[in-house]
C-alpha cells in the first residue's frame, strides 16, 4: 500500500439522471464516514425563511405538496448553487442503488438482460456468477420468474422479482431454441469484475487471457473502473501471467472508457509499479494537503508499460496515467483526458434524513508536478495528454466499429468459446483491421518495438513542431462552435419567416430581455450602475458590442419609463 500523509498531522475538518454520469468518480474517505458539519446558530438563522416558506406553502397552496418533494427540491436548489456538476443528493429510497454503482456490489443471479419483444432476454451471464453456474445461456428468453410472467414487464420491474436475500433461489421459466424449461438458480452476492484481457479463455468462459502476445511476453488489461476489489483484481491477473510466462516482457493497461472510481484504489495500483516518489496529492478548502507516496515494497518489475486513455478516461483513470507517466514509468497512447481533476466525498446524513448521503466535492488533487488535471472555464490545459509522438485519435466510426467488436468479446456463449481459427491478437495488422482498434494496434507496435530494439518508437510522427492533442481539442471546439453557429442561422431563418406571416404579431412579440434597440452600438459607451437607493455603484466602460447577449441572461430587466435607445 502507499502511504499517504498529512501536512499538518490533523484530521480533515439529486439522485437525477446526472447523477449515473461519473458516479464511480469518488474518493471514500476512510471506512466510515460521519456528517462533520457543526450546527450553529446561523445555519438555523439561513434555514428561518425556507422553514418559512414551507410552512405558507403547506397551508395555502392549490395544490398540497409533498413533503419530500418538497425537501429534495430545496436542497437539489442549494446543490445548483453550488456549480458543482457532481453534487449529488441521494434520498433513502435510493441508497442502495447508489451503492451499487459506487462498489459494484450487489445481490442477484449476476446476469446482463435486457426487455426485448415483451419479454426479458439474457445479455449474458456475469464472470462466475450464480447465473452462469446454473446454465443461464446468452439469448436465453425469460417468460416467468417464480411463476410471474415477464411479458409487458420493464427491465427494473423484472428485476426487482429476481432480487433476493442470498442463498434463496429463483425459478427462471427460459425458452431456448423453442424449447421452454425451468433454471433454478441461487441467489448470492455479486461483485462486478472490473478487470478483464482481450478475450475469454476458450475452456473456461469465466476466465480472461491476458497474455496478448506469448512470445514476448506482452500482457494486456483492460480496467473499466476502480472499485474496491479493482486492485486485487489486477494484481491477480498480473500474478497469473508472470506464473504461466515468468517476468513480462510489456505491459499494455487500457484506462479507454474508466470513468474513475476510488482514489485509493487508484494509488495502490500507482504504487505497484512505482517505487518512490509522490504519487497525487489532496488539497481543499476544510483539509490540509495530504500526499501519497511510493514505496519500494511489493514494486513490480521496471518491464515497458504503455497506458492507453481518451476523452472518457477520467478522475482516479486520470490520477494513475498522470503519476505513470510523470514518474516517467509508463507512455500514455490515445488521446487527452477527459480532465476530472475533483474529489468527490460521500457523506450520509443523520436525524431526519437518516438513510441519506450526500456526495460533495471537497477536494482537487494534483499530478507530482503539482499540477492539477481539472478541466476548468476557459483552461487551454487540462488532463492527461498522450506522451510525445503517442498521440492516436480515432474517428467516431472506428470507435464504434471498436466497441462493437469488444462487446462480442464480453458475451458468454457456453462453457467453450468459439473465439475462431482466425483470431490473432498478437498481430497488430489484425487488431486494426478485425478488431477495428487502432489505438491497440499501435500500442502493440510500439511495445513490440521496445522490446525488440531496446527504444521506444513513436507510432506517430513526433517532430511536428506542435503539440497533436491541442490540436486536436482546438478541432472538436470549433466543431462545437460551428454547430452552435449553425444552430443560430436555422432559429434566424425561422424567425424571419415567422416576421414575415404575421408582421403585426411581430411588431408586438417584444420582451422586456429586448434592452435596446439592434440599430444601437454600445461600445465604448458607460454602464451605470445604481443600488436601490438610486446611489451609484460603478461606472464601467463597455469593451464589448455584443453587451446585451450577455445581459440578456444576467438576472437584468428594463426599469419602467426606460427607452430602447437608452444606453444605461
Amino acid at each position: 500500500m502507499a502511504k499517504t500523509t498529512n501536512t499538518t498531522g490533523r484530521a480533515p475538518a439529486t439522485w437525477t439522471q446526472k447523477a449515473l454520469v461519473g458516479i464511480l468518480g469518488i474518493a471514500v474517505l476512510g471506512s466510515t464516514l460521519a456528517l462533520t458539519a457543526q450546527r450553529r446558530s446561523d445555519d438555523y438563522a439561513l434555514l428561518d425563511p425556507i422553514i418559512d416558506v414551507m410552512a405558507l406553502i403547506r397551508r395555502y397552496a392549490a395544490v398540497a405538496p409533498e413533503d419530500d418533494a418538497l425537501q429534495r427540491a430545496a436542497i437539489e436548489g442549494m446543490l445548483e448553487e453550488l456549480d458543482d456538476d457532481y453534487a449529488v443528493y441521494v434520498p433513502p429510497a435510493l441508497e442502495e442503488a447508489f451503492n451499487t454503482g459506487l462498489t459494484g456490489e450487489y445481490v442477484g443471479i449476476g446476469a446482463e438482460v435486457i426487455a426485448r419483444d415483451t419479454y426479458l432476454e439474457i445479455v449474458t451471464p456475469l464472470d462466475d456468477s450464480p447465473a452462469f453456474k446454473a446454465g443461464l445461456m446468452t439469448g436465453d428468453r425469460v417468460l416467468e420468474i417464480d411463476g410471474e410472467p415477464t411479458a409487458g414487464k420493464s427491465t427494473d420491474e423484472a428485476v426487482d422479482f429476481i432480487k433476493g436475500e442470498p442463498g434463496s433461489e429463483v425459478i427462471l421459466t427460459i425458452e431456448r431454441n423453442g424449447e421452454i424449461s425451468d433454471i433454478t438458480v441461487e441467489r448470492g452476492n455479486i461483485v462486478q469484475r472490473s478487470v478483464r484481457g482481450f478475450a475469454r479463455e476458450a475452456d473456461d468462459a469465466s476466465r480472461w487471457r491476458y497474455l496478448i502476445d506469448r512470445d514476448r511476453r506482452i500482457a494486456y488489461v483492460r480496467l473499466g473502473q476502480f472499485a474496491p476489489a479493482s486492485f486485487g483484481e489486477l494484481r491477480d491477473a498480473l500474478r497469473r501471467v508472470r506464473a504461466q510466462q515468468g517476468d513480462l516482457g510489456g505491459l499494455v493497461l487500457d484506462l479507454r472508457f474508466n470513468p474513475g472510481g476510488l482514489l485509493s484504489t487508484a494509488i495502490d495500483m500507482a504504487d505497484l509499479f512505482i517505487e518512490d516518489g509522490v504519487i497525487v496529492s489532496t488539497r481543499g478548502r476544510a483539509f490540509d494537503e495530504e500526499i501519497a507516496e511510493a514505496k519500494e515494497a511489493g514494486t513490480l518489475p521496471d518491464f515497458p508499460l504503455i497506458v492507453m486513455v481518451n476523452g472518457s478516461s477520467a478522475s482516479a483513470s486520470e490520477v494513475l496515467s498522470g503519476a505513470l507517466v510523470e514518474s516517467d514509468r509508463a507512455k500514455v497512447l490515445g488521446t487527452r483526458s477527459f480532465g476530472k481533476g475533483s474529489v468527490q466525498s460521500v457523506r450520509p446524513l443523520s436525524g431526519a434524513a437518516a438513510g441519506a448521503v450526500l456526495k460533495l466535492t471537497e477536494q482537487l488533487y494534483y499530478l507530482p508536478s503539482g499540477r492539477s488535471i481539472q478541466r476548468l472555464e476557459g483552461a487551454a490545459e487540462w488532463g492527461v495528454d498522450p506522451s510525445p509522438g503517442f498521440f492516436v485519435p480515432m474517428t467516431d466510426d472506428q470507435t464504434r466499429a471498436m466497441l462493437n467488436f469488444r462487446r462480442e468479446q464480453e458475451i458468454i456463449r457456453g462453457a467453450v468459446q468459439d473465439e475462431g481459427a482466425s483470431s490473432d491478437w498478437s498481430n497488430p495488422d489484425w487488431i486494426e483491421s478485425t478488431a477495428s482498434d487502432l489505438q491497440l494496434a499501435q500500442a502493440m507496435r510500439a511495445m513490440r518495438s521496445r522490446i525488440d530494439s531496446g527504444e521506444w518508437v513513436p507510432p506517430s510522427d513526433a517532430q511536428l513542431g506542435y503539440d497533436p492533442a491541442v490540436a486536436d481539442e482546438i478541432a472538436r471546439a470549433r466543431l462545437t462552435r460551428d454547430r452552435l453557429l449553425r444552430e443560430l442561422e436555422r432559429i434566424d431563418r425561422r424567425v424571419a419567416a415567422l416576421e414575415s406571416a404575421d408582421a403585426d404579431a411581430a411588431a408586438n412579440a417584444s420582451s422586456d430581455r429586448d434592452l435596446w434597440a439592434d440599430d444601437v452600438s454600445v461600445e465604448d459607451g458607460e454602464l451605470i450602475v445604481y443600488d436601490a437607493q438610486g446611489n451609484e455603484v460603478a461606472r464601467l466602460t463597455i469593451d464589448n458590442p455584443n453587451l446585451e447577449r450577455w445581459l440578456i441572461d444576467a438576472g437584468v430587466r428594463k426599469a419602467g419609463g426606460d427607452q430602447d435607445n437608452n444606453n444605461e
